[in-house]
């Protein structure tokens, strides 16, 4: 559907002006043809003045005015005529209709629907059918999915978005805001059993048959960017620009929450027991090469297995160590 844009419709202040002079003079006209008709003469100028004040309000159902990023698809007894972007206040064939399929729906969303507060407290949507061409932010409710791995986690993700054909949002979709959440859904859900949730051996990532370090909690600017094109591509036919593509929330799913948090510490204490162990043994060949340099103390064997062992633990232990005395022989 190719966009059709109206430049020349910029007279609505022209249009207001001249049908408020036809209205007074048609108010005129009717006063003087009632003081005519008293007279006997032709009732003509009372009858054309009546005939004006009862149609020249035809005239104002063709005033719009636009405020700046607003748009308005107009069509002419079902047939498409265009497109007014430029903000002003136009006048238009009083029987165009504006078309907007999505006007009443209301999503997650910033600046689509309007809404004030009533008497009783409740709330009144108010909808335009005026398409607005703003950059506006699409924030999906979190999902359960599970990842390359099969474990299931929550994610949502937060999606800016502008119309940039108003032919094609109108007329190529049903409800172009609700396209835009369905594609959204999809291509999170396409993206995300790509990806571990951690790093994983063996788990490729790229679709270049290597295995690689990816996952979603270490490359979520490339999650992001994926997830963008992927809904870009189907958005394509809605006219409709996906700006950037933001990862929200990301959490294992609550049932395997739990298990993974330990998972997660054993690792960590693993990793820390490792660097604990290499940092000891080196501390304890220095101090084997620094007695053996000064030529202090000769250790045999089995006195510098035991050093070392009491070194070790004194070096690994989570308390600290007891000093023992020894006021014997060293042998």
């Amino acid at each position: 559907m190719k966009e059709q844009l109206l430049h020349n419709k910029k007279n609505g202040m022209a249009v207001l002006l001249l049908s408020l002079l036809i209205y007074a003079a048609a108010i005129t006209g009717t006063i003087i043809g009632s003081f005519r008709l008293n007279d006997d003469k032709s009732p003509a100028l009372l009858i054309v003045s009546i005939v004006i004040l009862s149609t020249a309000w035809l005239l104002w159902p063709g005033l719009k005015v636009l405020k700046p990023q607003e748009a308005l698809v107009l069509t002419l007894f079902g047939r498409y005529i265009g497109t007014l972007k430029e903000p002003g206040f136009y006048f238009v064939n009083p029987f165009c209709s504006a078309v907007n399929p999505a006007a009443k729906t209301r999503l997650n969303q910033s600046g689509d629907v309007k809404t004030k507060k009533s008497a009783e407290g409740a709330d009144l949507e108010m909808y335009t059918k005026k398409l607005s061409l703003k950059i506006m932010t699409l924030s999906n409710n979190r999902q359960k999915i599970n990842d390359c791995l099969g474990n299931p986690i929550e994610i949502g993700i937060a999606v800016t978005w502008r119309i940039t054909n108003t032919a094609k949002a109108v007329f190529n979709v049903d409800n172009y805001k609700e396209f835009l959440s369905l594609q959204c859904d999809s291509a999170l859900r396409n993206i995300v059993r790509i990806y571990p949730y951690d790093v994983s051996p063996n788990v490729d990532t790229t679709g270049d048959g290597v295995a690689d370090e990816g996952s979603l909690r270490g490359s979520s600017e490339i999650v992001a960017e994926r997830i963008k094109n992927e809904i870009q591509s189907k958005v394509n036919e809605a006219g409709i620009e996906i700006v950037e593509a933001r990862i929200t929330y990301l959490a294992y799913a609550p049932e395997i929450a739990a298990t993974m948090l330990q998972r997660q510490q054993a690792s960590a204490v693993i990793d820390a027991r490792k660097m604990i162990v290499d940092g000891a043994v080196g501390m304890v060949e220095m101090a084997l090469d620094r007695l053996n340099e000064g030529g202090s103390v000769v250790l045999d064997e089995e006195r510098k297995a035991a050093m070392v062992s009491n070194l070790l633990v004194v070096l690994c232990g989570n308390h600290d160590a007891q000093p023992v005395v020894n006021s014997g022989s060293l042998y």
